[in-house]
């Protein structure tokens, strides 16, 4: 598997840690719990769990960690104007974002590895301890206690940034700031009136980290002191992960990250995202608009690459709805084909389809994964099965339709977009239960008198291993 690291700026074979080349660390910078995640953060997530389905499918077995940040700057502020206590204010967000990876059938890590920053305080004391142990750190005169860049050589190796605009001594407080800011920065942050109640005491006296102090922190305490995977969105760049190795290497002495993957910008409609532009859209605001989850993560799948801007307009959201109706008629079709031909356990599939379809597939996401090339082969799939079924239907057998099928399901583990939901209007689900119940009592007169009720009322009923399965019209 190839993907562009942004330390080397190639595309490059993943290379793992582990000496049998099958276990893969992941760790991914997850949202700032102070307002809802907007689309563009989310085209961050949901790329990653592209990656993460495509590790899997490739027979990785993959560690995945992924942090809250729930105390920085816009926290707190966000606490003390909502007169919230902070820990209070971030669970509202962190549930929200939780509710919209679902909306978005984004696999998160297990419960253990989605920390907030704070459960890890002890940790990001103790790392910041030993940079100061090492000269790496100091305390200010401020009382709070900085990074010191002129420690650390490489500074500015993942973004390759021009030093010559370091200024010796300069400080930076702020936890998100401009390149022109390159300074010294802060690791703990004396505790100041504007914190209110949010503080812990420290060898340093009271105060709270800084924001990029917490990655560093969380990531070697859940996987250890290098990682093979680093993502997070482009903007992170700099300074966020630029400090991160800073910090890391000095502590360690180790390379920190193998890989860096990081998910570019989403535009709308050409414009960056911003709130006076008025087109920063959240999950919710796009399925307020009548548009399902499902229909999101195929628009924010499709279009560009991951590492490559994507341009998000309300036509491209018309035009994966108009996609994902192409697959779900193209399923349907394959399916009602199958049950028009007596299963035969013993079927042929045609010489070499199976493995014509997947190598397909895998060639387009071992190369960076390539969407765009998958999406490709989706719909010449789609339209070489119409044509021979429209065509010369005896040539399309038992065997090429479960062959299709198969190598779908599998590409859908991949890609995440499932089944279209389809809403049950409550009187045909009361037909449902009661034929249920018919086909449990062996009445099986009552249960075709109540499949034909169904079938009047525009739906399809059938029967499988698995129980009853409603089909539209």
């Amino acid at each position: 598997m190839r993907l562009f690291n942004t330390l080397t700026r190639t595309v490059e074979p993943l290379v793992p840690l582990d000496p049998a080349g099958k276990r893969l660390s992941l760790y991914v910078c997850g949202p700032t719990i102070y307002n809802y995640g907007h689309i563009g953060n989310f085209r961050t997530y949901v790329a990653v769990d592209l990656l993460r389905r495509a590790l899997k499918h490739f027979g990785y077995e993959v560690e995945h960690v992924m942090q809250f940040t729930d105390v920085d700057d816009k926290t707190i502020r966000g606490s003390r104007e909502k007169n919230l206590p902070l820990g209070e204010f971030t669970a509202i967000y962190r549930q929200a974002f939780l509710e919209d990876a679902r909306t978005l059938n984004i696999d998160l890590p297990k419960p253990e590895n989605l920390p907030n920053a704070t459960d890890h305080i002890p940790a990001m004391i103790a790392l910041i301890g030993k940079l100061i142990d090492k000269k790496s750190a100091y305390v200010s005169d401020d009382g709070s206690v900085y990074f010191r860049i002129a420690s650390f050589p490489k500074y500015g190796c993942l973004c390759h940034l021009d030093l010559g605009n370091l200024i010796s001594g300069a400080r930076v407080n702020q936890d998100e700031y401009e390149k022109e800011g390159i300074g010294d920065f802060v690791l703990w942050k004396k505790w100041a009136a504007a914190d209110g109640g949010v503080g812990w005491d420290s060898p340093w006296g009271r105060g709270r980290p800084g924001w990029h102090i917490e990655c560093s922190a969380l990531s070697m305490e859940h996987l250890g002191p290098q990682i093979d995977l680093h993502a997070g969105g482009a903007d992170l760049r700099f300074p966020h992960h630029e400090n991160e190795i800073a910090q890391s290497e000095a502590a360690t002495g180790l390379p920190f990250v193998r890989h860096w993957f990081h998910v570019e910008h989403l535009l709308v409609d050409g414009q960056k995202m911003s709130k006076s532009l008025g087109n920063m859209h959240t999950v919710r605001d796009v399925l307020d608009r009548g548009y399902t989850g499902r229909e999101l993560r195929y628009a924010l799948l499709s279009g560009a690459n991951y590492a490559k801007n994507l341009n998000f307009t309300w036509q491209g959201m018309d035009d994966a709805k108009t996609a994902l109706a192409r697959i779900d008629e193209w399923k349907k079709r394959l399916s009602v084909w199958l049950a028009t031909i007596p299963p035969d356990p013993s079927y042929i599939v045609p010489p070499n389809l199976e493995k014509e379809l997947s190598e397909a597939i895998n060639e387009s996401l071992a190369h960076d994964l390539n969407v765009n090339a998958v999406l490709g082969h989706l719909f010449t799939w789609i339209r070489t099965c119409h044509r021979e079924i429209d065509e010369n239907p005896s040539r399309f057998g038992y065997g090429k339709a479960k062959a299709y099928l198969s190598a779908w399901e599998k590409l859908d583990s991949i890609l995440g977009l499932g089944d279209a939901v389809v809403a049950i209007p409550a009187e045909i689900q009361v037909l449902l239960d009661q034929r249920t119940e018919a086909r449990k009592t062996k009445n099986f007169s009552l249960s075709d008198e109540l499949r034909k009720k169904i079938e009047a009322l525009g739906w399809k009923v059938k029967d499988t291993a698995k129980g009853q399965e409603l089909l539209p019209g």
